[in-house]
């Protein structure tokens, strides 16, 4: 044979190069496969691990909650204790000890002058209801009453001014005059005047001058707290201007009748 044809034998008897390219990705898509298999059994072995990890956390939840449960269980006791120990408390402190109810009545407790029958008057000069200017000059010769009361227009004092004005004809036939005083202004004495048709002069004492002198004027307690007021009394001046008789703490009923009793007879 001639070195041509051998060469033409040789060519064709060799591998095609189709069979080579094919055999690269056969061994690929082994490659891939076994990554594939790999990747499952991965996840298998993780899904495994995750169910033994959940087994194992129920089986150990059930002795946390049993430990919670006693703790929560044992703490009741101790409140309970603490209640009944808090409650037993202050039947000792309330035992022996009882408050009082604070009084209602107000009362003085220190006046800024004594006056006593027998005194002379003292004298006065205030404006009343209607803007004149009164004294006890202007009384001399009769007998005078003076009811001193602790504000205008309030319940016991309406009823005491209201008591006076309707017994003012009884008593100036006794030839005794009668004035209220209190140390509201003169525009509250007016209206109180007016809105229950007194017929008694008002005098209003502002500086409150003829309260001290006839000492009706101090300290009073009410609830437990003190202030600054006049305590009701009344004062009956003889015609020589001597003080008569002193009413003090006065109670309204019956009050003006009482006062025009001792007029007659002084």
């Amino acid at each position: 044979m001639s070195k041509k044809t051998r060469k033409k034998s040789t060519k064709s008897t060799s591998v095609p190069p189709t069979s080579r390219t094919t055999r690269k990705p056969a061994q690929k898509t082994k490659r891939a496969a076994s990554k594939t298999s790999g990747a499952s059994a991965a996840k298998q072995i993780s899904k495994k691990a995750k169910g033994k990890a959940k087994d194992l956390t129920t089986k150990n939840a059930p002795a946390k909650k049993t430990s919670e449960s006693k703790s929560s269980s044992s703490t009741p006791k101790s409140v309970s204790a603490t209640k009944g120990a808090a409650a037993k408390k202050p039947a000792t402190k309330k035992t022996g000890s009882r408050k009082t109810a604070p009084k209602t009545v107000i009362t003085p407790i220190r006046m800024a002058a004594t006056l006593a029958e027998g005194d002379t008057a003292p004298a006065f000069f205030l404006p009343r209801d209607g803007g004149q200017l009164v004294s006890l000059a202007n009384y001399a010769g009769r007998k005078l009453v003076v009811f001193f009361y602790p504000r205008a227009d309030t319940p016991g004092c309406t009823l005491e001014a209201v008591a006076f004005s309707r017994l003012s004809n009884a008593f100036a036939a006794s030839q005794t005059a009668i004035l209220g005083v209190s140390a509201d202004p003169l525009k509250a004495q007016e209206s109180f005047r007016d809105k229950h048709q007194l017929s008694v002069p008002l005098l209003s004492d502002e500086k409150l001058g003829m309260l001290k002198a006839y000492g009706v004027w101090g300290e009073k307690s009410m609830y437990g707290k003190t202030f600054m007021g006049i305590s009701r009394t009344t004062v009956l001046i003889d015609a020589n201007g001597k003080i008569a008789r002193i009413w003090r703490n006065v109670k309204v009923d019956g009050h003006a009748e009482e006062v025009l009793t001792a007029a007659r007879t002084a």
